[in-house]
C-alpha cells in the first residue's frame, strides 16, 4: 500500500494494548488507547481500523463505537473482547467480533480482512458485518432468539442487494488467508 494504514487498538489493560502494538507495528502505524475517552481523543479520519475492547471502565466499547459512528468516522471496527457475544451485538455497528485471547496471526489476519472489506461497496460491507455477527452468535449457541431470526432476515435482504457484487467476488476476495510465515 502506498499510504500507511493506521490502526487504533483500544483496551483498558495497558499491557494487552501494548502487545497489540507490538504484534502490528511492523506492518501498520499503530495508536494505542487504554480507555474510551483516550480512544476518542486519538480518533480521526486517518484511522483505518479500530480494535475495540467491549468492557472498559470509563466508556464501554459499545459507547465508544456509537460515539465514533455519531462523529462520522467510517473506520472498520472489530470488537476484540473477552465478552462472549449475545444477541445484544446484532444492532452494534461493528464489522467483526473476535473473542480474546488472539494470536499475532489472528490479529494480522483480522486487520487484513477488514482492510480488504473496506474496498467493497456499502451493501457488501453490511453483509459481511452481519455474517460476522451470525457466526459469533452461532459459536455461543445464541440462535434460538427473535434477534437471531431478525439477523437472518436482514442478511437475506442485504444478500439480494449484493448478489451482483458477490457474483464477481471469489472466496479469496471475501476472506483473505494470510500465509503461514507472517512476520
Amino acid at each position: 500500500m502506498t499510504d500507511e494504514v493506521t490502526v487504533l487498538a483500544v483496551d483498558d489493560e495497558p499491557d494487552l494494548a501494548e502487545l497489540y502494538r507490538v504484534y502490528l507495528d511492523s506492518a501498520y502505524d499503530v495508536r494505542v488507547a487504554t480507555g474510551g475517552e483516550s480512544a476518542m481523543a486519538q480518533m480521526d479520519e486517518s484511522v483505518d481500523v479500530v480494535l475495540l475492547d467491549r468492557r472498559m471502565p470509563d466508556m464501554s466499547g459499545h459507547e465508544v463505537l456509537s460515539a465514533m459512528r455519531e462523529a462520522g468516522y467510517d473506520a472498520r471496527v472489530a470488537m476484540l473482547t473477552a465478552v462472549e457475544p449475545d444477541v445484544d451485538i446484532v444492532d452494534m455497528p461493528f464489522d467483526d467480533y473476535k473473542t480474546k485471547p488472539v494470536t499475532k496471526e489472528d490479529l494480522l489476519t483480522l486487520v487484513e480482512v477488514l482492510l480488504h472489506r473496506a474496498k467493497f461497496d456499502e451493501h457488501s460491507q453490511e453483509f459481511f458485518a452481519l455474517a460476522s455477527k451470525k457466526a459469533a452468535l452461532e459459536a455461543t449457541a445464541a440462535t434460538d432468539t427473535d434477534e437471531y431470526e431478525d439477523l437472518i432476515e436482514r442478511m437475506e435482504s442485504v444478500r439480494e442487494r449484493v448478489d451482483d457484487t458477490l457474483d464477481h467476488l471469489s472466496a479469496r476476495d471475501a476472506f483473505i488467508e494470510v500465509p503461514g510465515g507472517v512476520p
